[in-house]
């Protein structure tokens, strides 16, 4: 964790927003969540600002505001080019989270976009799949903002007050201690990712089994 910090600080500020920001935009404009780590760089501009190397409020805005604008970009992608979209093979091997999307959004409509954005695969197939659907782009925005809002803000004071509970810590028991908590906070999230795969491939597993007997 120190070290982590050190490395962060090391980047002029300039680079830190700019990274952040791009790939926040990525994830949600070209439908790679599930690679591109939108969500891990919101934390960690997070603890940028605790360190006072970047502003928590300008972060906050532009992980905000890259957010909304790269899920816009993927609404107008699924609305320009769906169904192609859908049958490349790169997501052959996630058909079976792609219909449970697709399903999701049937169901909830403009609620699906709002509660996808917490979650790494709907976030980066939501907004392509609301543009598919056709869903009024007033109302994709409505919910798409008020999504994006919300992580956005959520992740990034996380990544703060990880920063300053981690620096905190160090200075009441030592580093090595801090140190020894934070690896233990990394292997929960670890294994509680790890938990989260193994649902979405039984999911999968049993999706590829009804389809299989029709």
């Amino acid at each position: 964790m120190n070290s982590l910090l050190h490395r962060i600080l090391d980047i002029a500020p300039v680079w830190v927003y700019l990274i952040v920001t791009a790939l926040v935009f990525v994830e949600d404009a070209i439908f790679v969540g599930f690679v591109v780590p939108g969500e891990t760089a919101a934390v960690l501009g997070g603890v940028a600002a605790s360190q006072g190397h970047v502003q928590l409020w300008a972060m906050i805005v532009l992980v905000v505001v890259a957010a909304i604008v790269g899920d816009s970009v993927g609404y107008e992608v699924g609305k320009k080019v769906g169904p192609r979209l859908l049958a490349v093979r790169m997501l052959d091997k996630h058909r079976g989270r792609v219909e449970q999307a697709q399903d999701f959004l049937a169901k909830r409509g403009g609620w699906a976009v709002f509660l996808g954005r917490f979650t790494a695969f709907f976030r980066a197939m939501m907004p392509a799949l609301a543009g598919t659907s056709k869903m009024p782009y007033r109302r994709f925005l409505a919910f798409n903002a008020f999504g994006g809002i919300v992580w956005g803000a959520t992740f990034v004071v996380l990544g703060y007050i990880a920063g300053n509970s981690y620096e905190r810590v160090a200075k009441t028991v030592g580093r090595d201690i801090a140190i020894g908590v934070a690896i233990l906070i990394i292997v929960g999230l670890i294994l509680w990712k790890l938990r989260e795969r193994r649902r979405e491939r039984s999911f999968e597993a049993d999706y590829e089994a009804v389809h299989e007997l029709d």
